[in-house]
């Protein structure tokens, strides 16, 4: 018999208003730039570099032509957070049905992590994903599995859960 208490668990989280963003304020010379025109290397290097400590292996046996036809959507945003012109982390947005705009992926790379860049990075991704036209509702998951901080982050800056899954 399996013990749920060590089952990953999958908790999907959503924003309805952009008035429900806790803010954590960028510190000097930490921004979010837009790659564009959209880079397929650069979101393959990302995920890879981000995911590693977290097992994200969803896309790692992606072709090239997989990721391009990934990052080169509409429907699709790709931003790079940085440091002082270095880059720290990423996000991607994709626009849904309804208005839904999910973060699909976001983190540091490793070397940023503990630095007190996460909540920023993620104040910056929901300040980007409520000015796309149209958006009623953020929403992104995040599992048991992720770094140890990320859901405090996400409860904190104001994301509310609509359903925990066991894995």
């Amino acid at each position: 018999m399996l013990d749920s208490d060590k089952l990953s668990k999958i908790y999907h989280l959503e924003m309805h208003t952009p008035q429900a963003l806790q803010r954590k304020p960028a510190p000097a010379g930490f921004e979010a730039v837009r790659v564009s025109p959209p880079e397929a290397d650069f979101n393959r290097r990302m995920y890879e570099s981000v995911g590693a400590p977290w097992q994200w292996t969803d896309r790692l046996r992606w072709s090239s032509d997989a990721w391009e036809r990934y990052v080169n959507r509409a429907a699709l945003e790709t931003w790079r957070g940085q440091l002082h012109g270095q880059t720290a982390g990423y996000f991607e947005l994709e626009r849904q049905d309804e208005g839904s705009v999910e973060i699909v992926y976001f983190g540091l790379l490793p070397e940023f992590v503990g630095q007190r860049l996460g909540g920023p990075l993620l104040t910056l991704a929901v300040e980007q994903a409520w000015s796309l036209a149209g958006t009623r509702r953020v929403w992104l998951h995040t599992c048991t599995e992720d770094h140890p901080s990320a859901l405090a982050n996400y409860l904190g800056r104001g994301f509310q859960a609509f359903a925990i899954e066991h894995a």
